[in-house]
């Protein structure tokens, strides 16, 4: 049994940018990284969009190319699964039955998506999840112009597909059980701007509704969705996005603390002092509001990596990002920073009624807390740098278009 100074098991984001952090941060002992999945650690937020199209291949999601690995000696172990950890004897066991030996662990072993609890569903073809390579090649052939497309979920990943579907000609239908798009991902006025856009763009929005079951066919690939209100909405292609479950069952059977993710301390320590985790898989402290907090998105997968790995290299540093996420939808870039609960006031600065470019800002005791980009990189820019220093700036100044938001961070 070989013995590694650093194991990374999970080969996502998190992992990735983990065992990068580490050689960046001087480390310069033995890693290994065990991932599930066949290729070296990529961004997963194309593929639901430009991978979807064919825009991009496989290589130009790598986070690194394959000689990085190479030249900072990490040894890889694709395609295998960590099947159980013993913290006694600081052991992992793979798929295989072998073993690997560890002096720290670090658990990135992200989450899978959530899905639909019906027996119809789970084995018909044409239902779709999507948080792969894999998945995205087998969801390809399907989409082909004039077939019928039914999108489960209003969220980013959901809507992201809807887009997709539409610009290759497909008929598009969203199911979505909240009384709005993208409920728990942004605001009603950034939601009603994007339900008018991709109404305007032809997609059938069912709000208020669910899923209840689909009209199998006789080769076992659904026909139709069957929703709560009796109504169908019929498919050649269903695709489910309904939130994401971390995966978090490798360490809870260890005996580490797990909460709806691993829970860790703001070093992305976990209850056992030589485990941290990090990622999608995690439920970590909430500097802006208290309280613990669990976020799928690339930038604390990256984050967390670095406060890892700088907290294994004794150079401690707390996890305090604020935390931004990103979706683009036809010509749309969508892009919030901060957490919007808990504010006390909103600021709309242009117009969300027509036009394809505006912002909207989340004030709490006058200070700027959250904001909701659409189009326009340069204000997200300094909407990052506003919330990031709790800018107290007066709700018509901020409101104001005439005013470049630049400006606002030199002058209160």
């Amino acid at each position: 049994m070989q013995t590694e100074d650093i194991v990374v098991v999970g080969g996502g984001q998190a992992g990735g940018e983990a065992v990068a952090a580490l050689r960046t941060a001087g480390f310069e002992g033995g890693i290994t990284l065990v991932g599930e999945e066949p290729q070296l650690p990529y961004s997963r937020p194309p593929l639901s969009k430009d991978f979807l199209l064919g825009e991009v291949g496989t290589e130009v999601l790598l986070l690194r190319p394959p000689h990085f690995y190479e030249k900072h000696l990490v040894r890889t172990l694709l395609g295998r699964t960590v099947t159980k950890l013993d913290r006694d004897r600081r052991t992992l066991t793979l798929d295989d039955g072998d073993s690997l030996r560890y002096n720290t662990l670090i658990l990135a072993t992200g989450g899978t998506a959530r899905r639909l609890r019906d027996p119809v569903a789970e084995a018909a073809p044409n239902i779709h999840y999507i948080r792969t390579i894999a998945d995205i090649k087998r969801l390809r052939p399907g989409l082909v112009p004039g077939a019928r497309l039914a999108v489960i979920g209003g969220g980013y990943v959901g809507l992201e597909i809807a887009a997709v579907g539409r610009k290759l000609g497909l008929d598009v239908t969203v199911v979505e059980a909240a009384p709005r798009l993208l409920a728990r991902a942004a605001g009603p006025e950034i939601s009603a701007f994007v339900h008018r856009v991709h109404t305007e763009e032809g997609v059938d929005i069912r709000l208020g509704t669910t899923v209840t079951g689909f009209v199998p066919g006789d080769d076992g690939r659904v026909t139709a969705a069957v929703l709560d209100d009796g109504t169908k909405v019929d498919a050649d292609v269903v695709v489910v996005g309904i939130g994401l479950v971390p995966r978090d069952r490798l360490a809870a059977d260890a005996g580490i603390e797990v909460a709806d993710g691993i829970v860790v301390d703001e070093f992305c320590r976990t209850s056992d002092e030589a485990v941290y985790a990090i990622g999608d898989c995690t439920r970590h402290p909430c500097a802006e509001h208290g309280g613990t907090r669990r976020l799928e998105s690339v930038q604390n997968a990256s984050e967390q990596a670095r406060v890892a790995a700088a907290a294994i290299t004794q150079n401690r540093r707390a996890y305090t990002s604020v935390p931004w996420f990103w979706s683009d939808q036809y010509d749309l870039k969508l892009r919030s920073v901060g957490i919007a609960a808990g504010c006390d006031r909103t600021v709309v600065r242009g117009s969300l009624d027509e036009g394809r470019s505006a912002a909207v800002f989340y004030l709490k005791a006058g200070q700027v807390r959250a904001a909701e980009v659409v189009s326009s990189p340069r204000d997200f820019g300094a909407a990052k740098k506003l919330v990031a220093n709790r800018a107290e700036i007066a709700p018509e100044r901020l409101a104001d278009v005439s005013t470049p938001l630049k400006d606002l961070l030199t002058s209160r």
